[in-house]
């Protein structure tokens, strides 16, 4: 990680050393092919998933969920299936289905398994309360993951 001392943030959560939000950090490193973010740090990076309570109340109760919110989305559930996939070896795809105004499912596949299973809602809202938050659920969602995959090897390493 280069020096971001200059936008870090002042006080920079213990959280953001944990595994999940490690891996987070490379899933939106990847979507900057030109070099654009280099000089972000991580935590301005993966702060518009910290939504507080204030921030979530002025959000209105019904929404269709913009790009930014849906791509946020998308690279928190791809950065669970990368955490899956790096302390089992068995790749977890993430499959998401949205109704336009933000309800839906999310699963990730690995091979023939379901190895998490969430609805979603209010998409428009998505975020956590604080930088640990998004920590835990992350790692919890990982940690139900890989004891899916541990339990039904078979069903994971099927051959067709």
């Amino acid at each position: 990680m280069s020096d971001n001392s200059a936008i870090s943030l002042p006080n920079a959560s213990p959280a953001a050393e944990s595994p999940f939000i490690q891996e987070l950090v490379k899933q939106w490193r990847a979507q900057d092919g030109r070099g654009a973010w280099d000089k972000i740090s991580d935590e301005v990076l993966i702060a518009p998933y910290i939504v507080t309570r204030e921030q979530r109340r002025s959000l209105p109760l019904m929404g269709d969920p913009d790009a930014k919110t849906l791509l946020r989305l998308e690279l928190f559930y791809s950065a669970v299936g990368l955490a899956i996939e790096r302390r089992t070896g068995v790749a977890a795809m993430p499959m998401i289905k949205l109704h336009q105004e933000g309800f839906g499912r999310v699963v990730l596949l690995a091979g023939r398994l379901v190895v998490v299973s969430r609805n979603l809602r209010d998409v428009h809202r998505f975020g956590f309360e604080s930088m640990e938050k998004l920590a835990a659920e992350g790692e919890k969602l990982v940690d139900a993951g890989v004891e899916m995959v541990n339990s039904f090897p078979e069903v994971v390493n099927y051959n067709s």
